[in-house]
């Protein structure tokens, strides 16, 4: 490329340019790109502080029983040794000196402590939604009903499904006369 050709094509690059830091800067500071942001950011610590309480709060005391002899993130099955384990051991203490070892493990304590992890998260997003309504009067819990006509989910106080358009009324049942 010239630098006659260069010099021609400047100013339409560089008002695209600025056209485009424009766009951009409209979109970072947009009220919903900003709200999105602040609610990940509090739905991060929100997330780590129920793992907390069901890994180091409800799960300990559950480690307790008879019948289960570690905390449940120690929870495991070899189901292929790794190349360094001896022949007549029984197998690893732990999950960290099997994946050191190489061997194929079944971390089936993580899975439960992930649903259980899962669960309370639900459980208390649950809560406040409901301490919010009590509050506020107004309801995050919107209940959904299925269409008659095309059978998919809309709101319970709908009048006409945005889906397939038809009135819940019973007017699309009703004979109506064109003439």
């Amino acid at each position: 490329m010239s630098r006659e050709s260069f010099l021609e094509h400047a100013p339409s690059v560089i008002r695209r340019a600025k056209s485009v830091w424009s766009d951009f800067i409209d979109f970072v500071a947009s009220e919903n790109v900003l709200q999105v942001a602040v609610g990940l950011i509090i739905a991060n610590g929100f997330t780590k502080v129920v793992q907390s309480l069901v890994s180091d709060i409800l799960l300990p005391p559950i480690a307790l029983l008879p019948f289960i002899d570690r905390n449940f993130e120690e929870k495991f099955v070899v189901l292929r040794k790794g190349p360094h384990a001896a022949p007549g051991h029984a197998g690893y203490n732990t999950l960290e000196q099997a994946a050191a070892d190489g061997a194929v493990v079944l971390a089936y304590g993580e899975f439960v402590t992930n649903v259980a992890n899962f669960f309370a998260l639900g459980v208390f997003l649950y809560a406040i939604a409901r301490v919010y309504a009590v509050f506020t009067h107004e309801t995050i819990i919107k209940h959904t009903v299925k269409c008659a006509y095309c059978r998919k989910y809309i709101p319970q106080k709908a009048k006409r499904c945005f889906n397939c358009t038809s009135w819940l009324d019973g007017r699309e049942d009703r004979e109506s006369s064109a003439l």
